[in-house]
C-alpha cells in the first residue's frame, strides 16, 4: 500500500511539472486543431489525464513534448470525430480571438489567418515544425508518419502558404 501511494505521488509531481512546462503549448495546437477556445482547454485537460493515467507506461523513447503533443492531436482528432462536434459553429471571427500579449504585424496577422486556412496535414507539420519548435523526426513520431511524409507536407504547406499570402484561395 505503501508502494503505491509513493508511486501515485511521483506521479503527481511529473504531471505538474509537465503542466507547467507543457500545457500552453498544448493549448495552441490544440486551438489549432479545434478552432474554439474552450474545447482547446478541455482537451489540453484531456491530454494532462491521459498521460497521467499512463504516466507508468512512457518509455521515454521521444520526449515528453512529443509523447504528449501525440497525444493531444489524438483528443483533438477524436473530438472532431464526434457526431456534436460536426453541428458545431465553429467559424472564428476576430472578436474571439484571444487578445495578443504583444502588439503583433500586420504580416504575422496574415500569416496566421493563411496557416488557419490550410488542410488540416498541412496544417499540423506547419504548427508542430514552426512553432513547436519540434524536428522532422519528433513530428513524425507525434503525428505517426514517416519522416519523408513530414518533408513533402512542409513543403506543400510552404507552396500554399505563398500562394495565399499572395491572393490566392485554397479549396
Amino acid at each position: 500500500m505503501e508502494r503505491t501511494s509513493e508511486i501515485e505521488a511521483a506521479s503527481e509531481e511529473i504531471l505538474n511539472r509537465l503542466v507547467a512546462q507543457y500545457q500552453t503549448p498544448l493549448r495552441c495546437m490544440c486551438f489549432v486543431i479545434l478552432r474554439d477556445e474552450e474545447l482547446a482547454k478541455d482537451a489540453v485537460q484531456d491530454t494532462f489525464f491521459k498521460a497521467y493515467k499512463n504516466i507508468a507506461a512512457f518509455r521515454r523513447e521521444c520526449s515528453e513534448k512529443t509523447w504528449l503533443m501525440k497525444i493531444a492531436i489524438n483528443t483533438c482528432r477524436d473530438v472532431k470525430r464526434s457526431a456534436w462536434f460536426r453541428l458545431l459553429d465553429r467559424r472564428v471571427t476576430p472578436e474571439d480571438l484571444p487578445a495578443p500579449i504583444v502588439q503583433t504585424s500586420e504580416e504575422s496577422v496574415e500569416l496566421t489567418i493563411a496557416i488557419m486556412k490550410l488542410p488540416p496535414k498541412l496544417k499540423e507539420v506547419i504548427i508542430l515544425y514552426y512553432y513547436q519548435q519540434m524536428t522532422t523526426r519528433e513530428v513524425a513520431d507525434v503525428l505517426n508518419i514517416p519522416q519523408s511524409t513530414v518533408s513533402t507536407r512542409l513543403r506543400k504547406a510552404k507552396e500554399k502558404l505563398k500562394f495565399l499570402l499572395e491572393g490566392g484561395d485554397v479549396q
